[in-house]
């Protein structure tokens, strides 16, 4: 029994992660996007955006079932997203400095999604795979704007 309600507790957390990462995504890059003069560019990012909403509405749909809310970025990452964003771009409003903050982003948002697959082990086999989706979503992107840097 305990390790049904373990198995339950790791899968909503992990998918109230993947909730929050998704979110922090499409945020960032709706911040960015108007700011983009490359039509390419603009493509593959507005391409990620709309990939990772498909899968904010499959995650949504996941906590519905589960009975949990969502979760939102957190407002302290948040906010240093958008002041980290507005700095470099008020130094440097280039298609290179957008492909360089969409890449930090992306790697923040790697690293927290395995460090979350690792600490949630137990959490059911859909919600892993979602996970694994968001990283290659992610890895996709930075793999794309690599040829912007």
């Amino acid at each position: 029994m305990e390790s049904d309600t373990k198995k339950l507790t790791d899968t909503t957390k992990l998918l109230r992660e993947c909730d929050a990462g998704t979110k922090m995504a499409i945020s960032s890059i709706n911040e960015i996007l108007e700011k983009v003069e490359d039509t390419k560019l603009s493509e593959i990012l507005t391409k990620s955006r709309n990939a990772h909403e498909e899968l904010e509405s499959e995650i949504h749909s996941l906590l519905n079932y589960h009975k949990e809310e969502q979760k939102e970025p957190d407002p302290l990452a948040k906010g240093m997203s958008f002041i980290k964003t507005n700095v470099k771009m008020g130094i440097d409003e280039s298609d290179k400095t957008v492909a360089n903050l969409i890449t930090d982003g992306c790697n923040m948002g790697i690293k927290s999604l395995n460090k979350y697959l690792n600490q949630y082990a137990m959490a059911d086999v859909i919600s892993k795979k979602i996970t694994e989706k968001l990283i290659r979503l992610e890895e996709n992107l930075r793999k794309e704007l690599s040829a912007y840097l």
